[in-house]
């Protein structure tokens, strides 16, 4: 397995360092400042933020994900998407390169029709709107796409959609424009030819954007909602790829997909463990450095040794996309999604305690970190369906049948 990055992707990444050097991290207390300003339950956009996004794409340093149009393979991305994840409310979008438009993004570059790249992927490749993937149900266990009950019915040359989608991320944002809706075409077909995926401008009548959901109280920026759709007609060209195909596209959307989440993720660590590296150095206790008590050197040991371990775990499955496809890769996907969120949630725990009260404040990111770090053992699949994909794949090898 190689990793060795291409020169013109190491000189990527060292720009894109310098970036978040001279940029992104002094401009954090700006964001937290104007998000304040404007409000926590106002989704408005600091005005640092575009700022910071022409700045980006003046430099190139834009859509670096796509390796269509960057160049760039997964496993190079991964290690920009690293250096992204120490500041992972501000950088992804200041790069555009932030979930959900990512996958989205890559839906309707492998799916769309050309009307539809026209009118939605360049726009969203151009930064100048937002989008939402609106899969995940309040009233079912969601994580199985088979029990999704939105119905999208076919009617003339329109589709007719209903439904009730639940934590639907980044659909509060005011520059969000367009959801992408899985629902099901044919409840009498196949379990996993029952579903489709629909483009549904976010202005349509009958869509209600309820509420957006707060993550252990913080109210994330671009909004986790509930969204109730009601008769909600769209042209039958807004369907996205085959019709029944919609399981199909969620399966291919969400391997690069988990790359990214595990990448930032990384990153996140990293930069845990550097501020309780400085805090214990500075902290002192009975006379002395807590950094000399065996305790916390023991916690700082594990933190870098599981960071460096699960770093090797996600690029090792950014090189199989790479070479195998996400298909082939798939319980390799699995395996990443569910370690790396348990050892972000570790590391930052550690860092928080280290930190001690300022650790669950808001003077460090660390609180913000977790909160995001914990709700990715749910998102994006839970930690028990991945694990059940590993344990299948292993128990395969020694005659356990498909089925099971």
């Amino acid at each position: 397995m190689d990793l060795t990055l291409s020169p013109r992707a190491q000189d990527t990444l060292s720009q894109v360092d310098a970036f978040m050097t001279e940029l992104v991290y002094p401009n954090e207390s700006v964001y937290h400042r104007q998000r304040a300003e404007l409000g926590y339950d106002n989704h408005d956009v600091p005005p640092v933020v575009e700022k910071l996004k022409a700045e980006a794409k003046q430099r190139g340093l834009w859509n670096l994900w796509l390796p269509d149009v960057s160049g760039f393979t997964n496993v190079e991305y991964g290690h920009m998407c690293e250096l992204m994840g120490r500041s992972h409310r501000l950088a992804p979008v200041v790069f555009n390169c932030a979930a959900p438009d990512t996958g989205n993004m890559e839906l309707l570059h492998m799916f769309g029709t050309d009307e539809q790249k026209k009118n939605w992927l360049e726009p969203l490749l151009a930064g100048e709107i937002r989008s939402a993937f609106a899969m995940t149900e309040r009233n079912v266990a969601s994580s199985d796409a088979a029990n999704i009950e939105t119905s999208i019915r076919r009617d003339g040359d329109n589709y007719v959609i209903n439904g009730h989608k639940w934590f639907i991320s980044g659909a509060a944002s005011p520059a969000c424009e367009l959801l992408i809706v899985m629902g099901k075409t044919d409840h009498d077909a196949d379990e996993h030819r029952q579903q489709s995926m629909i483009l549904v401008p976010i202005d349509t009548p009958g869509v209600d954007v309820v509420r957006p959901l707060p993550v252990f109280g913080y109210q994330d920026q671009h909004g986790h909602c509930e969204i109730i759709l009601r008769d909600v007609q769209v042209p039958a060209t807004s369907l996205l790829g085959p019709e029944g195909g919609g399981f199909m596209l969620s399966q291919a959307r969400l391997g690069p997909g988990r790359i990214h989440h595990c990448m930032r993720q990384i990153g996140a660590a990293e930069r845990a463990l550097e501020l309780a590296c400085t805090r214990a150095l500075s902290r002192i206790a009975w006379g002395r450095p807590i950094a000399d008590q065996g305790t916390v050197r023991a916690e700082i040991a594990r933190s870098r040794i599981e960071i460096d371990a699960n770093r090797l775990l996600v690029l090792h499955a950014a090189h199989l996309i790479d070479t195998v496809g996400a298909k082939n890769a798939r319980h390799q996907i699995s395996a990443i999604k569910v370690a790396v969120s348990n050892m972000a949630c570790q590391v930052i725990d550690r860092a928080i305690q280290i930190h001690g009260s300022t650790g669950v404040s808001d003077e460090t990111p660390l609180a913000d970190f977790y909160a995001s770090a914990r709700s990715l053992r749910i998102a994006d699949g839970p930690d028990d369906v991945h694990l059940a994909v590993v344990a299948r794949y292993e128990l395969a090898k020694h005659g356990e049948q498909p089925e099971a």
